[in-house]
């Protein structure tokens, strides 16, 4: 492992170097834990934090505008490790279990599986464990399809695919739920198995029909990737669930290794557009976020963690 490359890490933002203590230095958890908690107080965590207003929300709408809204903030604090147990995002969190933001519409709701995972995501990080969230868990089980993965469209237009941005969103989902110790963990780690299926099947970003990429965003690495399926994404959710390196999955980590720079370090790649409330990296310097996951993903792919 790149020595200097590890202490630039730890000179960024506390949402990195905690997580490179822990994935990449196997540092022991009471310190890396110690550095997580600096994330309320200190940098990115603290500076999104006191964008939430008093009724815990980020700007009025729960979902939208996208990237300043509830879901969104809170998922940015997910990705930074803001600490399960703070009541700020607890209570924010709440707000979206109780007002089913995965629903769409006024007359007749229509359910969004790639939101529902979402909620998932963020209920079982910020510790709301109720039966708000086990009937979610149990919705989003009731609707994977036959091929592994999960589409938000299959509710309004039957549609019998899995989508690759709807899959991730709820695998990562699931796998929180298995993180935190839901009651159905063992129910819920099948259906995550069945899901990675779906992607080692897809080469993780390919059509299994023709082999090529239906849309070549997914072969970048943006940070925070938002509601989008992407090769890094996918690749770190397989690390995280644990599962055994698939050789199906070569092709998208010879891309991650063909953007490493010759300072052994990743770049920053272009976001999604529209409005946030700050850039955590922009330039022509290397990034600290695509730098950490890729040398955790390799690291994974591997065997050496």
């Amino acid at each position: 492992m790149d020595r200097v490359t590890v202490e630039w890490l730890l000179e960024g933002d506390p949402a990195i170097a905690w997580q490179v203590e822990r994935d990449l230095l196997d540092a022991q958890e009471s310190d890396w834990r110690a550095t997580q908690s600096r994330v309320v107080i200190e940098g990115w965590g603290a500076r999104l934090l006191a964008e939430r207003a008093d009724t815990g929300r980020w700007t009025t709408g729960l979902y939208s505008p996208k990237w300043t809204s509830t879901t969104y903030s809170l998922l940015q604090l997910w990705r930074m490790g803001l600490p399960r147990d703070n009541a700020s995002a607890v209570a924010s969190t709440e707000l979206l279990l109780d007002e089913k933001v995965w629903l769409f519409g006024d007359k007749k709701p229509h359910w969004e599986a790639c939101v529902a995972g979402f909620g998932l995501s963020l209920s079982s990080w910020f510790t709301v464990d109720d039966t708000r969230r086990q009937r979610l868990v149990g919705e989003i089980l009731d609707h994977q399809l036959a091929d592994g993965g999960w589409n938000c469209r299959s509710v309004r237009t039957g549609s019998k695919h899995g989508s690759f941005h709807t899959t991730m969103n709820v695998l990562e989902g699931l796998r929180e739920y298995v993180l935190s110790g839901g009651s159905r963990a063992d129910e819920v780690a099948r259906a995550e198995a069945l899901g990675r299926e779906f992607f080692a099947a897809h080469h993780l970003y390919r059509s299994h029909r023709t082999g090529k990429i239906p849309d070549q965003r997914m072969a970048r690495m943006p940070f925070p990737p938002r509601w989008h399926h992407d090769i890094l994404r996918g690749l770190d959710y397989f690390r995280a669930a644990g599962a055994a390196p698939d050789e199906r999955l070569q092709d998208p980590v010879d891309v991650v290794l063909g953007y490493q720079r010759k300072d052994g370090r990743w770049p920053i790649h272009q976001n999604y557009s529209g409005k946030v409330w700050f850039d955590m990296e922009s330039g022509r310097q290397p990034s600290r976020w695509n730098t950490m996951r890729a040398m955790r993903v390799l690291r994974w792919w591997d065997g050496s963690s």
